[in-house]
């Protein structure tokens, strides 16, 4: 199977000293970003430095991934992939962004960059960050009425959705996403399954709560989330952990498979005293595709 990326790391596309320093993280996905980290005046400096280091990248590799964050669609996105779509990122991020129909305008707008650079068409995949808007938040469900082949996951974010509301938290006393956030992130996950792409966990914003990040992480693995947004290489380390499976599930999935296989053709069987199905097998074997794919990219 294809992995998706566990880790995405924003860079300020006009940090040469950060984008320098981008390859050594461990992240699986860098967003050399240049939307929210870089200052207005700063936008075309931040363009030349992430084409430059576009450029810079071996013939081939394609480890770590490398997107792009460009602006919104009517805030500069078409200048953003003028200076980009040249150095063929892997894929783009787009910020703010509504619907599916948003998506349908950008994948135009990459059909023709790709024709004019000599680039596969279709090769540039996309992750739109979702729910930023009340709009895009009540709008997810367009995702699985349109085929978009070049959308690979969904991510959302909180903090411009809370600006949008005019909230001045986004978090409930006891610390957690208040109830519309939770609801945000509910059909976030949901709208990707059901497109049948990789659901992205947005950023936990305290880079310095280690602990906080894996346990938040662990708990958006075990509901379904494939990855998580980070701002700070130390979070790479703690994310990478929580989206991968531990041994001890590595190790239960191969007795699941170990035991169907030793009763071929019967639908269930009995394991550790407990009757286990045909859809034990499926999350098996996914469970040794995943970590497969993990062992072979690192």
């Amino acid at each position: 199977m294809e992995m998706t990326p566990r880790s995405w790391l924003f860079i300020p596309g006009d940090s040469e000293k950060k984008l320098g320093k981008a390859d050594a993280t461990g992240a699986d996905a860098l967003i050399l970003d240049l939307e929210d980290s870089v200052a207005p005046e700063r936008k075309a400096e931040g363009r030349a430095l992430t084409r430059a280091h576009l450029d810079a990248r071996p013939r081939g590799s394609r480890a770590p991934l490398l997107y792009v964050r460009v602006n919104a669609l009517d805030e500069g996105a078409l200048q953003d992939l003028a200076a980009v779509m040249p150095a063929a990122p892997d894929g783009i991020m787009l910020p703010k962004a509504r619907d599916a129909a948003d998506l349908v305008h950008l994948g135009r707008w990459l059909d023709a960059f790709e024709a004019a650079n000599g680039l596969e068409i279709g090769a540039t995949r996309i992750i739109p960050v979702m729910t930023e808007t009340p709009e895009a938040a009540l709008r997810l469900i367009t995702f699985t009425e349109v085929k978009l082949p070049r959308v690979i996951a969904l991510t959302w974010g909180a903090e411009d959705l809370s600006a949008a509301l005019g909230a001045s938290t986004n978090r409930a006393p006891d610390g957690r996403w208040a109830l519309t956030y939770r609801m945000a992130r509910s059909n976030l996950l949901l709208a990707a399954k059901a497109a049948g792409v990789a659901p992205i966990d947005t950023l936990h914003a305290d880079f310095r709560d280690e602990a906080g990040l894996l346990a938040a992480s662990e708990e958006a693995a075990t509901e379904g989330f494939l990855g998580r947004l980070a701002i700070h290489p130390a979070q790479v380390a703690p994310i990478n952990r929580a989206f991968a499976p531990s041994e001890a599930s590595v190790a239960h999935a191969r007795r699941v498979v170990e035991a169907f296989e030793a009763n071929p053709g019967v639908g269930t069987v009995g394991l550790d005293g407990k009757m286990i199905d045909i859809p034990h097998l499926r999350q098996a074997r996914h469970v040794l595709a995943l970590h497969a794919a993990i062992a072979s990219r690192v």
